[in-house]
């Protein structure tokens, strides 16, 4: 039965469960999200209480914006339109709270919304004070794109991005003693330093400044593509190259606050710094090692167990870190029985793992782990966020031979089918849906027929045009170690639009 299999996954090899836990993902989205309805919340179509857990809103300082991270790479791209939906709504009630509580342009949300999509701060200021939950949900609707290559679609959304960039613009701050411009007051959300219990009140925290460097960048690149004369094209400009570097602690962390305020003791659930890394791309191991690596080491400081939405943040986070091993233990922390015991020894207690029904526990049930164990099974089979598609980035060693078939690449490409033996690719079926550059990154030789050559250069494909990133600043005291990667394989192949392209190992 199910509840045995969950029982007995961490102590033998079932992958048939995690393939069904990924496609159980899918099938809640699926329930959850149809075009024209409501976007899915805290407990998805589930909440079968009058009061639920935090009355089953959105929370859009991680667990909204994880509903839907599998919504594109796992083939379910109408499934985002309620999202997006709900973005143009709050677009609409944030612009009065932007003008009222901030004299500012544009729109702001906060850290929680509703169906009356409410955009001001709710609950204490410990948590509510956090004035980038508009421009995180933002981040959805270039994503989206990037997918689909869909430029009607793009001119459609292009105001609302273009309204949380320029909330941004009009309320960066210089910073006093650095000259950085910085977001405040803020929080890195729902987390205060050691040094000041309680205290989360800051100014340029750095997950507030990863959102402002991704916000303007796409806004940019959009307005490019439309081929609009964008106004405030300076502005952002300006203000990108005056926000903060991310910078590495003496720890050899990544530093959540502007200053090393970082407790290596700390455990809490949230890893808002790491956003930066997944699901933005402006952290990677073969880009920016050095900040992958500060990044590594936060996540250890964390450890892996924690609330069912943390661990399956972390599932992601490892793969983009392309650690399968470390990744598949974390599945392990995931999918573990948990709830009532009933004196049978066979419960975990209430912490973060799964139900006797599939269900995550946060606890209590909270449907984003689900979509988030999802989206990181993907992102252990395939990545399009480096300047390539990257096959099987992140396999562990107890998955030698398998296959999937559907997952959707940047660029409109689909990957019809993959398969591997041995920790090899075998053969990879994809469809250019758009035409353009096809670059692979493999870590086993390939080969295939056209004009398949080895990769030199930046990849010509504009749907992978790696983010600016500035050098970090490193503390003196911070000790950085270097990734143990494997030789990759890098290839192009010149796609036209409906070409289906097969791979084979070489």
């Amino acid at each position: 039965t199910t509840d045995v299999r969950i029982e007995q996954f961490r102590y033998g090899n079932d992958p048939s469960l995690a393939a069904l836990y990924f496609q159980y993902g899918r099938y809640l989205l699926i329930s959850s999200s149809q075009p024209g309805t409501q976007a899915a919340n805290l407990q998805g179509i589930w909440a079968d209480q009058l009061f639920p857990a935090w009355d089953s809103k959105y929370t859009i300082n991680i667990n909204a914006e994880m509903n839907y991270w599998p919504a594109e790479p796992t083939n379910l791209s109408e499934l985002h339109e309620p999202l997006i939906q709900m973005i143009r709504e709050l677009a609409e009630a944030g612009s009065v709270t932007a003008k009222t509580m901030y004299g500012a342009g544009g729109w702001v949300a906060h850290h929680n919304t509703d169906i009356w999509r409410i955009t001001g701060p709710v609950d204490g200021a410990y948590w509510g004070m956090w004035p980038m939950g508009g421009v995180w949900l933002s981040q959805h609707l270039f994503d989206k794109y990037e997918f689909s290559g869909d430029t009607e679609y793009l001119r459609s959304v292009y105001p609302v991005m273009k309204g949380a960039a320029e909330f941004c613009l009009d309320v960066l701050q210089e910073h006093p003693e650095t000259g950085w411009l910085v977001i405040v007051p803020s929080n890195s959300p729902e987390n205060s330093p050691a040094d000041h219990y309680q205290s989360s009140m800051s100014a340029g925290t750095t997950m507030d400044n990863q959102l402002v460097a991704d916000i303007m960048q796409k806004t940019l690149k959009a307005a490019e593509i439309l081929g609009i004369d964008e106004p405030l094209k300076e502005r952002m400009e300006t203000a990108l190259a005056k926000l903060p570097p991310m910078q590495i602690g003496k720890h050899g962390q990544l530093q959540e606050w502007m200053y090393d305020w970082d407790n290596p003791n700390d455990k809490h659930r949230h890893v808002s710094h790491l956003y930066g890394m997944f699901p933005s791309n402006q952290i990677t191991p073969l880009s920016t090692p050095e900040l992958a690596d500060a990044a590594r080491t936060t996540l250890i400081h964390r450890g892996d167990p924690s609330t069912g939405w943390s661990v399956n943040w972390k599932i992601n986070l490892w793969a983009r870190l392309l650690d399968g091993n470390h990744v598949y233990d974390l599945i392990k922390e995931q999918i573990k029985l948990v709830g009532r015991d009933n004196g049978q020894g066979r419960g975990f207690g209430e912490a973060g793992g799964t139900y006797a029904n599939m269900f995550d526990a946060h606890p209590p049930f909270q449907i984003d782990g689900n979509f988030g164990f999802t989206s990181g099974l993907a992102e252990m089979l395939m990545q399009s966020h480096d300047g390539a598609i990257h096959l099987i980035p992140a396999l562990p060693d107890v998955w030698p031979a398998g296959k999937v078939t559907g997952l959707r690449a940047r660029g409109g490409f689909e990957i019809v089918e993959l398969i591997w033996e041995d920790h090899k690719v075998v053969k990879a079926v994809i469809k250019s849906r758009l035409g353009g550059n096809l670059r692979i990154r493999s870590a086993n030789q390939l080969t295939a027929k056209g004009k398949f050559a080895e990769a030199q250069g930046e990849n010509p494909n504009p749907f992978y045009q790696r983010p600016a990133v500035k050098q970090p600043l490193i503390s003196p005291e911070a000790s950085l170690k270097a990734f143990d990667l494997p030789e990759y394989y890098l290839y192009d192949i010149e796609t036209s639009q409906g070409d289906t392209i097969i791979l084979t190992a070489k």
